[in-house]
């Protein structure tokens, strides 16, 4: 009865870094999803609330959140940083305690705010005073190989043979999937309103794959990842509420349940292809649903290929290219989505959610309708 069951899901809309929520701090974005969260369950407390998070404000963004969000004073929270797949990795760490018998009822999810993320600065031969400013933190050891994440995307889709044309078609239907289901409402029910922002900002209608062909490469001059077939930079929230099958089924409530769940590495020079080794693990029966964190085309491509799944069944509602990346939250985001097909629009089955992140580790989840 401690196998862990997802009895919740919402997410804020994604914005545009320096866009729609281009004011709101990540404990501000955080706190109304796991508020709604916990309000559609019909629970008025939990053991804890674990998100992911990476760009900052530091400190425990978990425990500000959950305060602000009036869980009361009890509940404790702890915020993690697996890069991009924080958010996937906090809820993963959530149902472990479920399995270990540590608590039944938790809140997990990721929140990143690019916005408001504070300046970071290296300190110079002791010095007081800030050094040198820099974007982002090591991801391995410089004598190993510590590329950025565009390069390193570019290098493995030229090994992968991920052609730009296949990048550029994967890319207009990530787009016109997102739009498509923005117009068919299949994400209200799933946004909760900050500051009025009820709409992913990012997806664009007329990004099609000749319009896309027409951009050039973003990180090397060879390379075939551009602005248009990768993600954006964004600010966003997501949150799931993950219970003890017990809880569940006293509540009798549609659920999704965790069957598998892997972490993996490789290395951190071909950091795009983390996940695979994790997907190979959970991959245990053809998924009906795949929810993939697509940084970039041709990086998820690769993944997607070396596992052996279908691109066709990712994202069926546009994925990371179209709706954006923010990088805290996105693996978080994928469960809600995974949970927004499979159990609220009753379509019913298993999908999978995976997703690379920096240094070369992935996370890797499979999920079941109850």
């Amino acid at each position: 009865m401690t196998t862990p069951v997802v009895i919740a899901a919402r997410r804020t809309a994604i914005g545009t870094a320096f866009g729609a929520l281009r004011g709101v701090a990540a404990d501000e974005l955080a706190a109304p999803v796991l508020r709604a969260a916990l309000d559609d369950a019909g629970l008025d407390t939990v053991d804890d609330v674990v998100l992911g998070n990476v760009f900052g404000p530091g400190g425990n963004v978990a425990r500000v959140a959950a305060l602000r969000a009036g869980l009361g004073s009890g509940v404790p929270g702890v915020t993690i940083d697996r890069q991009c797949a924080s958010g996937l990795a906090a809820i993963t760490l959530a149902a472990a305690m479920i399995r270990a018998g540590e608590g039944e009822v938790y809140l997990a999810g990721g929140v990143e705010s690019a916005s408001t993320a504070p300046f970071r600065a290296w300190r110079v031969d002791g010095s007081t005073e800030p050094g040198e400013f820099y974007t982002r933190a090591p991801f391995a050891p410089a004598e190993i190989g510590d590329p950025d994440m565009g390069p390193a995307a570019d290098l493995v889709a030229a090994q992968a043979g991920i052609s730009r044309q296949r990048q550029d078609a994967f890319a207009a239907r990530s787009h016109a999937r997102a739009v498509a289901a923005q117009r068919a409402g299949r994400f209200d029910a799933e946004i909760v309103p900050v500051r009025g922002v009820v709409r992913d900002e990012r997806p664009r209608a007329n990004f099609t794959a000749d319009r896309l062909a027409r951009f050039r490469p973003a990180f090397t001059p060879d390379g075939t990842a551009t602005a248009a077939n990768s993600c954006g930079i964004n600010d966003g929230a997501a949150a799931v509420l993950i219970v003890s099958e017990r809880v569940w089924r006293r509540l009798g409530v549609p659920g999704l349940r965790l069957t598998g769940s892997a972490t993996s590495a490789v290395d951190p020079n071909r950091l795009g292809l983390g996940a695979v080794p994790a997907m190979r693990r959970v991959l245990d029966r053809t998924p009906d649903v795949v929810e993939f964190t697509e940084a970039f085309a041709g990086q998820a491509l690769a993944c997607l290929d070396a596992a052996g799944v279908d691109e066709r069944t990712v994202s069926p509602d546009g994925g990371a290219i179209a709706l954006g990346h923010p990088w805290g939250a996105s693996g978080a985001v994928l469960v809600v989505r995974l949970f927004g097909t499979l159990v609220r629009q009753r379509a019913g089955g298993c999908g999978l959610a995976a997703l690379s992140a920096g240094g070369g580790v992935g996370v890797a989840t499979m999920w079941e309708t109850g």
